[in-house]
């Protein structure tokens, strides 16, 4: 049916201003595509780049907004032509709902890098609509862009693997910091950092995580695994770790000094940028040209990877750490979480909290 005639009711919670603050809101979805599956959201993890979108803080935002990209659900709904779902599938979405399908990134399986992708929220679909997010109790997408979620995991912790462990696991992977053997760092043990940890511990990787933060110390090495641990502001500590790791995965959104971080490196060692702080980078040239370094960024893997990633952690027994919230509670674990008063993931229960 076209999507204006029979369009999906739904109900969640929204931003309609840069204040931030969310309130309960009802808005209409398309109907179930040929093509489309129909989900009911069970849970929703809370994503910083929510907490940075619904300000407006990166200055493309678009009001009313619905946000939310790590969505796990159960299928109700199913188009003609669907043949990877049926109803009762655990399925979820990540952080996209479309591209062009056509282009050369596409074609490799790597939607991420499309030209023309769709963002989950706050972006404008195909048909002209704009996107709605997961602090919501239905969801639609096209079945190319819905994930299997594993039997082995838990419909709660597995949320914010479709955005924190995918932006985690795939860096690992492409920058071949994935070998049993290499040493690599994390920065920051938040809710990209401690799930890092996890995929590269089942990697076989020597993890170091790196924070300013001694009160983590003992979580990093006695819970998570890690094998050691730096203060960021300790020199001593950061000189006596020079030149000691194959690769570092930062996962800091806030501004913070790169040279330091770079000096940890062995030569052809590479740091990856994973969180988004708002000012410029400032690295003076000469830490990547002594020992020919890389700095690269890397955000979330495409269908097939992100797939491949719920897999693996089905396998390995990786979920994120969470906190479970009712919507009501949504704007004080905004304010919390803009402290960094989270272990590590809030998650909304939208089954039994939006409805």
């Amino acid at each position: 049916s076209p999507a204006d005639e029979h369009p999906v009711k739904a109900y969640g919670w929204a931003a309609h201003d840069t204040s931030g603050h969310l309130s309960p809101f009802h808005f209409s979805r398309r109907a179930t595509g040929e093509r489309d599956v129909q989900f009911k959201v069970s849970y929703c993890g809370i994503c910083h780049s929510d907490l940075h979108s619904i300000k407006n803080e990166w200055g493309v935002s678009r009001y009313p907004m619905v946000p939310g990209h790590e969505i796990v659900g159960v299928v109700t709904e199913v188009g003609s032509k669907v043949s990877k779902f049926k109803p009762g599938d655990r399925v979820g979405v990540g952080c996209l709902v479309g591209s062009c399908r056509t282009c050369t990134s596409c074609n490799k399986d790597m939607e991420n890098h499309c030209p023309t992708y769709v963002l989950t929220y706050g972006a404008v679909y195909h048909d002209g609509t704009v996107t709605y997010g997961g602090y919501s109790d239905v969801m639609v997408a096209d079945e190319h862009f819905i994930v299997r979620i594993p039997d082995g995991l838990p419909l709660d912790a597995a949320a914010p693997l479709l955005c924190a462990g995918i932006t985690t696991y795939s860096p690992l992977k492409y920058f071949g910091l994935d070998k049993p053997g290499l040493k690599i760092g994390v920065v920051g043990l938040g809710g990209l950092g401690h799930v890092a940890v996890k995929f590269a511990k089942a990697f076989g990787v020597d993890v170091t995580v790196i924070s300013t933060s001694e009160s983590k110390k003992e979580e990093a090495l006695s819970r998570l695994g890690a094998d050691s641990f730096l203060i960021s502001k300790d020199q001593h500590q950061m000189q006596a770790a020079t030149g000691t790791l194959d690769g570092i995965l930062d996962t800091v959104s806030a501004t913070h000094p790169i040279p330091p971080l770079l000096s940890l490196l062995k030569p052809d060692g590479k740091l990856i940028m994973l969180g988004a702080p708002e000012k410029p980078l400032e690295i003076p040239v000469f830490y990547l040209l002594a020992g020919r370094k890389t700095l690269a960024g890397s955000g979330i893997g495409g269908l097939k990877e992100t797939q491949e990633m719920l897999d693996f952690a089905a396998k390995h027994n990786i979920t994120a750490d969470i906190e479970v919230i009712s919507a009501d509670y949504l704007n004080v674990a905004m304010e919390r979480l803009l402290k960094a008063d989270v272990k590590y993931r809030f998650v909304i229960d939208v089954a039994n909290t939006i409805k």
